[in-house]
This record gives C-alpha cells, sequence and structure tokens, in this order.
C-alpha cells in the first residue's frame, strides 16, 4: 500500500485557491464520496459513474482494502460539474486519478499539477482508448452552438463519451486493472482474474447489442435531445439525426431543427423519439407534434449522472447498459 499525503498541509497549499462548485457529499447519504481519507487505505478518485463501477467491479473482494470516491455521487451532470476545494485535495492526494479526459473536465489538469503524491497513477478514458476516439460530429440538421468565433487555428474537439461503447470499456478496464496492478501487486492476479470475469459480461452485453441491430429493419434513432450515443451507434451499424451534440449547452431547439427532425420522422417512418435521463421530453414532443405521427418517446440513459442514492439502490454500469438494451429492444424490431 501507497505511503498517504498529510493532508493538513495539502489543504494549507490549496486554500489560496478558492475553488467553487457542487457542496461536499455528506458520507452518510452518499457512501460514493466519503469526507475523509482513510490513510490505511488504497486512495482511487474516480470522476463519473461508469469508472467508478469499473473499479468497483475489478478490486471485487478487494474493495474493503481501497476507499474510491466517486466526484459526481449528487447525481450533478458532468458537464456542469465544478470540483470543490476538497475535491482538490483528495485528488491531489489519491494513488489513482481515473477521469474523462475531455472538454468537460479540463479542471483535471489543474488538480494534477497541484498533486502531492508524485507516485500517482492516472487513467484517462480519451488517452485510453487512442485512437478509437471520435472527432465531435455535427450532423445534417443539428443545432449548432451559439459561440463567437475563437481567434485562430479552431482547436479539434473530440467526443467525449467513450463509455456508451462497450468495447471502449473493455479496454479502459484493462488500463484500470494494470494501474491497480502497479499500486498493489501483492493482488494482481486477483485483479486480473476480475478483469477477465467483468471483461465476459462486457462481451455478453455487447453480443446482445449486436444481434439486436442485426435482426432489425430499424437502422436510424431520431433524438430530441443531446446526442452522447456516437460511439455506441458507430459500434452496431447505426445511424442518427439529432437535436444537439453530446456535450451541448442548449436547451431550446430552433424552428429548422425540430422542421428538420420532425421531417425525418415522417422521412423514415419513425415512430420514436429519443431522450436522455432527466429530460423533461419538450423538445421530443414538439417533434412529434409537428410530425403529425402518432409517435411515442423513449429514453436512453448517458449514465452521465448516476447518483449515490441510485447506486445504493443498485444501479451498475452493465444494469444501466441492460436497461438501455432493452428500451432498444421495444424500438428495433
Amino acid at each position: 500500500m501507497m505511503k498517504k499525503t498529510n493532508v493538513l498541509a495539502l489543504a494549507i497549499t490549496l486554500a489560496a485557491s478558492c475553488l467553487t462548485g457542487c457542496s461536499a457529499a455528506d458520507a452518510t447519504t452518499n457512501p460514493t464520496s466519503p469526507t475523509a481519507a482513510d490513510p490505511n487505505k488504497i486512495q482511487i478518485v474516480c470522476s463519473i459513474f461508469p469508472e467508478y463501477d469499473w473499479v468497483k467491479e475489478i478490486l471485487g473482494t478487494h474493495a474493503d482494502q481501497v476507499q474510491v470516491t466517486y466526484l459526481l455521487s449528487s447525481g450533478v451532470d458532468m458537464h456542469s460539474y465544478q470540483p470543490t476545494a476538497d475535491d482538490m485535495i483528495r485528488i491531489s492526494g489519491c494513488d489513482l486519478f481515473v477521469y474523462v479526459g475531455g472538454e468537460s473536465d479540463k479542471w483535471a489538469a489543474d488538480a494534477l499539477a497541484e498533486a502531492v503524491n508524485k507516485d500517482m497513477k492516472t487513467v484517462d478514458l480519451m488517452t485510453a482508448i487512442g485512437d478509437a476516439a471520435k472527432e465531435e460530429e455535427l450532423k445534417e440538421g443539428m443545432q449548432g452552438e451559439d459561440e463567437e468565433e475563437a481567434d485562430g487555428e479552431d482547436e479539434i474537439e473530440y467526443d467525449e463519451h467513450v463509455w456508451l461503447s462497450l468495447k471502449n470499456a473493455k479496454t479502459v478496464c484493462t488500463a484500470i486493472e494494470r494501474a491497480l496492478a502497479e499500486i498493489d501487486p501483492a493482488n494482481a492476479d486477483d485483479y486480473k482474474a476480475n478483469l477477465d470475469a467483468y471483461t465476459a459480461k462486457l462481451d455478453k452485453l455487447d453480443g446482445d447489442f449486436q444481434t439486436l441491430v442485426d435482426q432489425s429493419s430499424v437502422k436510424t434513432l431520431v433524438f430530441g435531445d443531446r446526442f452522447p450515443f456516437r460511439y455506441f451507434v458507430d459500434d452496431y451499424g447505426l445511424d442518427y439525426y439529432a437535436a444537439f451534440v453530446g456535450c451541448s449547452a442548449e436547451t431550446e431547439a430552433s424552428f429548422e431543427t425540430i422542421a428538420f427532425l420532425s421531417n425525418k420522422l415522417n422521412e423514415l417512418n419513425c415512430d420514436t423519439v429519443f431522450t436522455l435521463e432527466n429530460s423533461d421530453h419538450s423538445i421530443a414532443e414538439t417533434i412529434i407534434s409537428t410530425s403529425g405521427r402518432a409517435a411515442s418517446i423513449a429514453e436512453l440513459n448517458s449514465l452521465q449522472s448516476v447518483s449515490g442514492e441510485e447506486i445504493a439502490k443498485g444501479a451498475s454500469y452493465l444494469s444501466l447498459m441492460q436497461k438501455n438494451c432493452d428500451v432498444l429492444a421495444g424500438v428495433l424490431k
């Protein structure tokens, strides 16, 4: 087990940063985000739910030797999250930090720059999947961001929702297993065995999705919402049309976007408009109303805002992705 950092000294170092963000989670209501680091345990910090669940799966029976912090356990959307000073302190002294590495967590660079544990291991999802990372796609009919043009050359923006691909999940889990084996070599064989068992479950669900799509005549999804599922649809050869890109901050669709998606419903003879979890369905309802079709609304979970309370009730990466499979099974006929 790695030697822990003096948290008090670190707090003094970071006090001047005056960082703001979501209030620290209460360990009694969010056991996924403990309020005090246990110096006798390996410390792991995960930014989003899939990472947290993958780490727990690979730890297996060794989870009681580790303290895993899930930063978004309050259920805040990853695009809205800003770390608190306590979050930055916890990251700075941890043994393993798992984060997305995309536009939504640029703050992670500051956290790593402040790191006092120089032996910290990191796994960032975008780097872990390497060449499998895809550029963000502004598809036909999709409403762009209302942003002023930036000076100089435009940066390439990559789609950060890599966890919605079961294939990417296997890649990232392998990177996590390797990091855990380096931190805790005494239990490396167990971590590898846990990874193998979990990979088999990911493979099974991956095959179920592919079979579902292969047997369906429906090959295009219409989304009245943001669209974070590009990695997912590319895995199975599906097409899509949507109101906004996956990381969009827009909440109101333009007349042109509504009209385009309404026309697509009729053109594709489509009877379902998809939304994300926590959507108020207003855009989807407007699309359906404008189209004149008797279409229904179906919800897919992007796993971006899973709360500690949901985890306590049994939510896992596999259970939520299985639920997505079940929803699609009712549509892809």
